[in-house]
């Protein structure tokens, strides 16, 4: 199954943005792929305000989050897979969600490679006697 993750993010995002608080999210800056300013990092993770009076062009995709920001003046893009977000809240109450690492899912046997299954060839499993 693909990742629930970017649908949380969207549905939070939005509760938090109508009900007139500050989303912001909270980023594993080490995570591959992540392109935030470097000097804002603390620890290895920053906190970016995603409300919309704050972020220009916020793409909330599956597989990145997208926008631009100003920090000190500067405009800036910033570029943050959704794997890479550890939390999305609300700032005033701290009401929101923390995410685990998600499971990688396993790769499926190929033919000889993989263990031995005991299932027929409908996919239905058998049980044997071990004795």
């Amino acid at each position: 199954m693909t990742s629930s993750r970017p649908y949380l993010i969207r549905a939070l995002y939005q509760w938090i943005v109508d009900n007139g608080v500050t989303p912001y999210i909270l980023v594993d800056a080490l995570v591959d792929g992540v392109d935030v300013p470097a000097q804002y990092i603390q620890d290895n993770k920053i906190v970016l305000n995603i409300a919309p009076t704050a972020v220009h062009g916020l793409t909330l995709g599956d597989d990145v989050i997208t926008f631009n920001a100003r920090f000190s003046g500067k405009s800036t893009n910033l570029f943050v897979p959704v794997e890479a977000v550890l939390a999305i809240y609300a700032r005033e109450n701290g009401q929101g969600m923390m995410f685990s690492e998600e499971p990688q899912e396993p790769e499926p046997p190929t033919d000889g490679d993989g263990p031995a299954d005991d299932s027929d060839s409908s996919g239905k499993p058998n049980l044997r006697v071990v004795k």
